[in-house]
């Protein structure tokens, strides 16, 4: 594998997936140069040229989680922060914060406790699933469905308006059982 045609071919997506999580440009492009970096110095390791693009795209996620890491960000998450990214209107996530905690304690406890530490408390998957003897694969599905479940609390409570981006604009609550937030 050559690493300028790879290179070539996905530098404007990786760009993109970037810009995305990091409002700085200049930090996207500090971070998409390090992708680059790690892509040269780690391209030899990689076994299947099929699994380029996810691998690339993990080398993306990993530089963005260690640069929000060194700026401190990830460091005391607690259950109370908000549990979204910057968005079009923050006052609306602002208003849907206060149900994080009741929905939590509304799904089952192991499903709680997986959503606590891997989305609120910023373990990686991997480490928790290596700390409960898990497979990562399985992990990964028990994550998968939490979430479902947490989204189906929501769900439950409001109806959701999203912009073609599918970020959040919007909310209305539903008439019914949402005493909790």
């Amino acid at each position: 594998m050559q690493l300028d045609k790879i290179w070539d071919q996905y530098r404007d997506a990786l760009r993109g997936f970037l810009r995305k999580r990091v409002d700085d440009e200049d930090d996207v492009e500090d971070l998409l140069q390090e992708v680059l970096i790690k892509t040269h110095a780690n391209i030899a390791g990689l076994r299947d040229a099929g699994a380029l693009r996810g691998w690339l795209f993990q080398v993306a996620r990993n530089a963005v989680m260690d640069f929000y890491r060194r700026k401190g960000r990830a460091q005391d998450v607690a259950v109370e922060d908000p549990w979204y990214g910057d968005g079009p209107d923050e006052s609306v996530h602002r208003d849907l914060e206060g149900c994080v905690q009741p929905f939590l304690n509304a799904l089952p406890a192991a499903d709680a406790d997986l959503l606590r530490a891997v989305d609120l408390g910023g373990q990686s998957q991997k480490s928790y699933a290596a700390e409960h003897d898990l497979s990562y694969s399985t992990l990964k599905s028990r994550v998968q469905a939490a979430r479902a479940k947490l989204a189906a609390q929501y769900q439950s409570c409001c109806r959701f308006e999203l912009n073609a981006r599918g970020e959040l604009v919007q909310f209305q609550r539903r008439d019914g059982p949402c005493d909790g937030c």
